[in-house]
């Protein structure tokens, strides 16, 4: 319906073509520069970027947000880190990671990592607060170690919890990384949309747009793929209830 109305506005010039080319033209153009590989590089640049943030993010801080909930003294150091940097606008941190950092894939990665973490730290130490506290004291009766704890108890768990996060991080990552792009250049599909716009080559701005709105639905169709394979026992649990 949305693409009907796409193209009927164009084709009758309800907007000059400079501003919405026909969406049968964005359409051909982008089968063209998907089989050209026109794209293939920037689509390439633009994920490494996003996942390496993203899997940074969550090494770090997955094992910190299971580690506040079994500590305190960390919990109190920690919780005012997320209460503050949480709703902050991270992408102002930009200018000083180019800095230090470079225009390159390092600046981009750490700030997506800087981004995604905080969505991490909160679902894990959500995830391990909610563990069944009988749980827990009975396998502490059984002589259980802290791996086992962890591995057998609270690990599984939290994966509800944890999948959560991961579908509110894998987002953040992938616009972050577009807005870093568009900002501060250095390749990928941000830095060639600007590049596009700022010539006004108006189709290839829009194919740009489709390849960012495809890549978003595919991560989001395979997240929740594997949130169905990981968790279905939890599915079943819950039907059995």
């Amino acid at each position: 319906m949305f693409a009907a109305c796409w193209e009927l506005a164009a084709q009758f010039g309800v907007v000059a073509p400079i501003f919405l080319p026909t969406f049968s033209h964005v359409v051909i153009g982008l089968w063209h520069g998907l089989l050209d590989g026109d794209y293939a590089e920037l689509v390439g640049a633009s994920l490494y970027r996003a996942l390496a943030g993203f899997l940074i993010a969550m090494i770090v801080g997955v094992p910190l947000g299971f580690a506040t909930a079994q500590s305190k003294l960390l919990d109190m150091f920690v919780e005012p880190i997320v209460a503050t940097g949480f709703p902050a606008p991270k992408i102002a941190f930009l200018p000083i990671f180019v800095l230090w950092f470079g225009v390159d894939h390092l600046s981009k990665i750490l700030l997506v990592a800087l981004v995604c973490v905080f969505p991490f730290i909160v679902a894990a130490h959500a995830s391990a607060s909610m563990v069944s506290r009988p749980q827990v004291w009975a396998a502490r009766a059984m002589a259980t170690t802290r791996f086992e704890m962890f591995y057998r108890i609270i690990l599984p768990a939290s994966l509800p919890s944890l999948m959560s996060g991961v579908r509110v991080a894998i987002p953040h990552a992938l616009v972050t990384t577009f807005a870093a792009e568009m900002i501060a250049g250095g390749g990928g599909l941000g830095s060639e949309l600007v590049y596009a716009q700022r010539f006004f080559q108006t189709a290839r701005v829009f194919e740009i747009l489709l390849i960012m709105l495809a890549i978003g639905y595919v991560m989001d169709v395979i997240l929740l793929r594997v949130r169905t394979a990981l968790l279905r026992w939890h599915e079943q649990a819950a039907f059995s209830d």
